[in-house]
């Protein structure tokens, strides 16, 4: 992230997701670039029913100056990270404002309520209309699909920060991205992170 006159300090960063899509893995990643970069960064974790589908969000809390709590105040967003819509919709209320950001993962995962027959999921344009009614500007990409076709839907996450890294909202260099997957997984795992990383930051460039 590059200081600016117009960049909020801290910056209010949100990764939301459910269970299983690598959540915790994605705001790892992130975090752990910006605090190679020198800047300070808080984590806190909200798990619902994490194993079985349920919500899961990290709030990061991005400083140049100094720590700060780790959850992020209601209505303070700047931006989120959702790797499932209604996951995205659901944080967008509590924590939105006019000028918060959203980029979302378009795959749906659909809650036991709803496969049960009990409730339903809300078609897409429906999504897209609140997105585009309650954030500044959002992006709604087919990251799942395209995670599928690198041959893993979980790289999904990746994808997302690629397209993070794409808006330039925060500022990620290829290099650093390299850097710190190389650092917390397997040598073999770094072509295809890689790739994701690049198809996600071409989606939104």
């Amino acid at each position: 992230m590059e200081k600016t006159n117009e960049t909020p300090d801290p910056y209010n960063l949100i990764i939301t997701g459910v269970g299983g899509q690598g959540n915790v893995l994605a705001s790892k990643v992130l975090a752990n670039i910006l605090v190679n970069r020198g800047l300070h960064v808080t984590i806190g974790e909200t798990f619902g029913a994490s194993q079985r589908g349920g919500s899961v969000m990290s709030h990061l809390r991005i400083s140049q100056n100094r720590a700060w709590s780790p959850l992020i105040p209601a209505g303070r967003g700047h931006l989120i990270i959702g790797l499932e819509p209604i996951e995205s919709l659901r944080v967008l209320a509590p924590y939105g404002n006019p000028g918060i950001m959203v980029i979302a993962n378009a795959r749906p995962v659909q809650p036991i309520g709803v496969i049960c027959g009990d409730q339903e999921y809300p078609a897409m344009d429906r999504i897209e209309t609140w997105l585009k009614k309650f954030s500044r500007r959002y992006w709604l990409l087919p990251a799942t699909e395209e995670a599928m076709k690198l041959g893993s839907p979980i790289l999904a996450n990746i994808i997302l920060i690629g397209a993070l890294a794409g808006t330039g909202e925060v500022s990620m260099e290829r290099r650093e991205f390299a850097e710190t997957i190389a650092a917390i997984m397997p040598e073999n795992k770094l072509d295809i992170n890689l790739k994701a990383f690049d198809l996600g930051r071409e989606m939104v460039t």
